[in-house]
Order: structure tokens, then sequence, then C-alpha cells
């Protein structure tokens, strides 16, 4: 009859033994942990959508003015600063909408004339205004930052 050795068995599978019982006792932990301190759900927000929140957008209006009868060669930044160039009949306006936080307002223009003035306006506001007087008048208006 043969004998089989208690000690030899255990030899072979003590590691993995101990391997299991030491990553349950790390699971059960970690589980624990996690229920204390909240971290089950990590973005209780999901799902709830973005609240918009109202606000008023700037109201900017360049307006051009100059001798009766006589055109005008205008250059002008948008909101976005691109360049526009337009040749018009004065007396001349645009008005332009932005939502962005700040805007610099630039418009120059020269005519055909003896008398030029420019104005730029903010949100009702006049925020700058020259004039010129003389052949082929110039003059321009910057607002660096409305």
């Amino acid at each position: 009859m043969k004998r089989i050795h208690v000690g030899r068995g255990l030899k072979k599978v003590w590691i993995p033994l101990v391997l299991i019982v030491v990553l349950a006792i790390s699971g059960l932990v970690v589980s624990r942990l996690h229920k204390m301190f909240a971290s089950e759900d990590l973005n209780p927000n999901a799902g709830k959508g973005i609240e918009i929140v109202q606000f008023n957008p700037k109201i900017l209006v360049y307006d051009v003015d100059g001798s009766p009868g006589s055109t005008a060669q205008i250059s002008y930044f948008d909101p976005d600063a691109n360049v526009h160039y337009v040749t018009v009949p004065l007396p001349w306006s645009v008005t332009l909408s932005t939502t962005l936080p700040t805007v610099s307002a630039s418009l120059m223009a020269q005519t055909d004339g003896d008398q030029i003035h420019c104005k730029v306006t903010v949100n009702g506001a006049v925020r700058e205004e020259q004039s010129a007087d003389g052949i082929n008048a110039q003059t321009y208006c910057l607002v660096k930052s409305a």
C-alpha cells in the first residue's frame, strides 16, 4: 500500500493558494474603500446637459459721413478680425454683432471729397470719433478693446 504524502501536495499548491487569498482580500479592501469615499459615481452630472447662461451680445456700429455726394473707400475689421474693403457713397454705416468677450474695432476711410468723419459705437456708447478735412480727406477710428 502506498502512502500519500500530504506535505508534497501542499508544496506544489501553497503559492497559488496564497495568491488567491491575497487577491480576494485586496479586492474586498478596495471595494470597501470605494464605498467609504463615495467614488462609485465618478460623474454624477453626466447626461444632464449643459446649462446655457443668457448674456447680451456686443453690438458694434461703424459710421462714416462726409461731403454730400462724395464716395469713400472704407476698410474695417469685423469681430473675427477679417478685413473688409468697400467703396460706397456717403453716408455709410454697418452694424455687427458678436458674442466674443472682447473685440478690437478698426476702421479707415478715404473720400474723394474734402471732408470725412468716422465713428465707432459699442453697445450704444461712442468709443471713438475722428474727422479730417482736405483734398481726398482720410481718417481712421480705432478701439483697441471693446
